[in-house]
């Protein structure tokens, strides 16, 4: 059995190789959908010995079926963001504390303290539904600040944008987690001249604003914030733990996550360093629903083992998970 403690404090590339082949041959025995898939690509606990030997579910099964390898019941259902005509993905959790324990982790490993933080967050598009995982994990961050400072914005901009510039004068650490297009109108609104704050940018459009490159959103919210560098979050509905990237748009992953790039032309085939591919993910958080999870997403891997996304897929739907078409 493979516990919370396995998961997260591995601390060396062969753990992650050895724990990894354990989830999967768990996921084999306990997921039917997955167990069905890799039949059907004839993989199973016998000749999967490696990484590269295990078959990435394609997100989409996220939208058709049920993902799971747990009998325990369903403690929450996250979904997806989507136009009013799409199908939205589901990922049922039933164990609740591995998403609290991977993003606070995470968190930490990247930014230190929670507590050193006011943690304000910009995030109309997915305060407005049900059921959003990056809300229950700002909203977790946020409480854990214990700041009286921080919180949610919706359209209350006027209110933002005096408090950004107080809490940024007074010297203050002030993360500002926003979605792309709510952060653009924010900066149509007041430049800002800040030292002491975070920008973090979480991805999409939400069919607000044109899609637009990384390099160029990155440049206009630079300017408009009067910051160097703009940070980013990767994650998705179907991933309970998250890459962030510093700035530049190179990303890194928490130890239990791992980005293989697959060739676009055979999906079983992986293509060398700095050379583009489709993003397949490993997240053992996933323990309870699919730790394999083959993205729509194109991207990059470099030696260093950091990454880029650099877009979509020409043919999937346009959602928000940190990405800029090309």
């Amino acid at each position: 059995m493979i516990t919370i403690p396995d998961i997260f404090s591995i601390s060396s590339k062969k753990e992650f190789e050895k724990i990894t082949l354990k989830v999967f041959r768990h996921q084999y025995d306990n997921n039917s959908v997955y167990q069905e898939f890799c039949n059907f690509l004839n993989r199973n606990k016998q000749n999967v010995k490696t990484i590269k030997d295990i078959p990435f579910l394609p997100i989409q099964f996220f939208k058709s079926h049920e993902i799971l390898s747990s009998q325990e019941p369903v403690q929450t259902t996250f979904t997806s963001s989507g136009t009013t005509r799409s199908i939205t993905s589901k990922h049922l959790v039933t164990d609740l504390s591995y998403y609290e324990q991977s993003f606070r982790q995470a968190f930490s490993q990247f930014y230190g303290n929670i507590e050193d933080y006011t943690v304000l967050a910009l995030l109309p598009s997915y305060l407005e539904r049900e059921g959003s995982s990056l809300i229950y994990m700002v909203n977790d961050l946020i409480e854990a600040s214990n700041n009286p400072d921080s919180g949610f914005y919706l359209h209350n901009y006027a209110e933002l944008i005096e408090k950004l510039i107080k809490l940024d004068n007074s010297g203050e650490n002030v993360l500002l987690i926003g979605v792309t297009y709510a952060l653009l109108d924010l900066i149509d609104l007041q430049s800002f001249k800040l030292k002491n704050t975070i920008i973090m940018e979480t991805g999409g459009m939400k069919g607000k604003r044109k899609e637009i490159i990384r390099e160029e959103l990155h440049t206009i919210l630079c300017k408009g914030f009067g910051v160097d560098k703009i940070h980013s979050e990767y994650g998705m509905t179907e991933l309970l733990s998250q890459a962030y990237s510093l700035g530049d748009g190179v990303f890194e992953c928490p130890p239990w996550m791992d980005i293989l790039i697959r060739d676009t032309e055979d999906a079983l085939s992986y293509v060398d360093y700095n050379k583009t591919g489709g993003i397949n993910v490993i997240d053992l958080a996933n323990i309870n629903s699919c730790s394999f999870i083959a993205t729509q997403d194109l991207g990059k891997k470099y030696t260093n083992q950091s990454f880029e996304v650099l877009g979509r897929f020409d043919n999937s739907d346009i959602r928000g998970c940190n990405l800029m078409v090309l």
